[in-house]
């Protein structure tokens, strides 16, 4: 059994002394697990988090680990290493899938759009946004799609400022009235019609807010998981850029 295609490498754990078990993302094959050889020595530059490959998968039943080979296509890792920000988001939506996603369950949209945001990092905070719609679009394919359309009360699409944390549906600022303090802010970015690069930090960190939420919840909380750390170090950063705003102002 093999396969070959371009994929994204989402993690790697050691296995010995040299070697990995890595965990790599394809349209085809969704999250794919194998042994990486030589993935701590001498291909350690290769298997980087967020680096895309050519990738070859060999095993001898379709149910085992098997081994990959691989070649370089894109090295996303050396283009933000001195980047804080764009290295907090690589690895942030890295680890997000490879703990969300079902092993070997294809989902082409969530690693075209990854593929796109990976691509794109080295613009930093302007990718905030990208990344958060991405993250939406991951809980969407795995099934706890966000309504943010329309107002679960009203029906319309106007004035939508918060989000149901039980329905993951979208309310009217009108309709919120004495539950306001019990719901999610709906961030600028995330509402009809808006352009997803927002360049407000308050926005951003209402989206990380809001998508990180419901990862908690069902991605991971309902597989009796947590939210990944490097996710949480990300909303962390950009916690803080709103705190430096505020004291600026």
């Amino acid at each position: 059994m093999d396969w070959e295609a371009p994929g994204i490498v989402l993690e790697t754990r050691a296995f010995g002394e040299s070697d990995a078990i890595a965990t790599v993302m394809t349209a085809e094959h969704g999250a794919h697990r194998g042994l990486a050889r030589g993935a701590q020595s001498r291909q350690a530059a290769l298997w980087q988090v967020g680096n895309l490959l050519q990738l070859r998968w060999v095993g001898r039943l379709s149910d085992q680990l098997g081994h990959f080979s691989a070649e370089p296509v894109h090295a996303t890792s050396g283009f933000v290493m001195d980047d804080r920000l764009a290295l907090a988001m690589l690895t942030s939506c890295c680890a997000v899938a490879a703990g969300a996603l079902p092993e070997r369950e294809p989902h082409p949209s969530v690693f075209n759009g990854l593929l796109r945001l990976l691509t794109m990092l080295p613009q930093g905070s302007r990718q905030l946004g990208a990344l958060i719609a991405w993250e939406a679009d991951l809980l969407a394919a795995l099934g706890y799609g966000l309504d943010l359309a329309s107002c679960a009360v009203t029906g319309t699409a106007d004035d939508l400022a918060f989000v149901s944390p039980r329905t993951g549906r979208a309310v009217s600022a009108a309709a919120a009235g004495q539950w306001r303090d019990r719901l999610l802010p709906l961030p600028r970015l995330l509402r009809p019609g808006a352009p997803p690069n927002a360049e407000d930090p308050a926005d951003w960190r209402d989206g990380l807010r809001l998508t990180g939420y419901f990862l908690a919840r069902d991605a991971f909380g309902l597989r009796h998981l947590p939210l990944p750390s490097p996710r949480i170090a990300l909303y962390d950063l950009v916690y803080g850029m709103t705190e430096r705003d505020s004291d600026d102002a």
